[in-house]
């Protein structure tokens, strides 16, 4: 019950850190902060300085159910409506996945590129390809302010979460969105082609983790029968929507660089970089076009 939950902040952490340790949250402690800090307002610092301070009924509340929310396994992101990305606060939403920390491996894959490109032409032009919460678009973006991006969504409401989040980050003046299934319906041309698509072969879906598999919208994990089919696509549409010079970047499953290097290859792109994610993984490949 919510009246069984402390009313001062102290002793509210404590007790909400118990609830969900004897649960087994995987990190209750971090868990517990996030959600009590983000509902009733207040800080890790208030907590150590004040924790006394009282906390109102409605926020009691609030964070009982939140708590019941996490226990039930909902991930603690989705119930607080953001997670943090590459320093940037990023709202989330049903139609979005979560962004990870593996994936700031690809934008610092391509960060280096993108601002040689923008110091050298005046500007660089960035094409993120299922886009969702617009997590890699924005964070170059912020990275580079000479840098322009499209993302690039089949969900609308992906891509309304990616435009709020640029206008929250004050970067919807160099950030358009756009409802294409791949590049159905993309123009122009692009210096980056960057991609997080689902890789997981339809069969593994049901192996996941609960709070991805329950989650995280299935279109945005289902990568085909092998996992491969978006990577078939982009491989075989960019070269229409690619600078000469440019580069794309594709994050992968961690066993599924040789298959994707592969099919890369095979539609005429070298191998230009592969980058390990922060647990040692190979998570990220950049290709080029071969010279002709």
């Amino acid at each position: 019950m919510a009246d069984s939950l402390p009313g001062t902040l102290g002793p509210l952490l404590k007790a909400a850190r118990a609830r969900l340790a004897a649960a087994a949250v995987a990190d209750p402690a971090l868990d517990a902060r996030l959600i009590v800090e983000h509902i009733s307002g207040t800080t890790r610092t208030q907590a150590i300085a004040d924790p006394e301070c009282r906390v109102d009924a409605g926020a009691i509340a609030a964070i009982d159910s939140a708590l019941r929310r996490r226990i039930a396994g909902e991930p603690v992101h989705r119930i607080l409506g953001y997670r943090e990305f590459y320093g940037l606060r990023l709202s989330l939403s049903p139609e979005t996945l979560e962004p990870r920390p593996d994936t700031e491996t690809l934008v610092e894959a391509v960060l280096p590129f993108v601002k040689a490109t923008a110091e050298r032409q005046g500007q660089c032009r960035i094409l993120d390809l299922g886009s969702g919460t617009g997590a890699i678009a924005l964070a170059l973006l912020s990275a580079v302010p000479a840098a322009v991006a499209t993302g690039v969504d089949i969900s609308q409401g992906a891509l309304a979460t990616a435009m709020r989040n640029a206008r929250e980050l004050g970067l919807a003046d160099r950030f358009q969105v756009l409802k294409s299934d791949w590049f159905e319906k993309v123009f122009g041309r692009y210096h980056v082609i960057a991609a997080n698509p689902p890789y997981i072969a339809t069969i593994d879906i049901e192996n996941l983790q609960d709070e991805v598999r329950d989650f995280d919208p299935r279109q945005a994990l289902d990568g085909g029968v092998d996992g491969l089919s978006p990577y078939r696509i982009i491989a075989a549409e960019a070269a229409g929507f690619l600078e000469a010079e440019g580069k794309i970047a594709v994050e992968i499953g961690h066993t599924q660089r040789k298959e994707v290097t592969g099919i890369f290859s095979a539609a005429g792109y070298v191998p230009a970089g592969v980058f390990r994610d922060f647990g040692g993984n190979e998570r990220v490949l950049i290709f080029e076009l071969t010279k002709p």
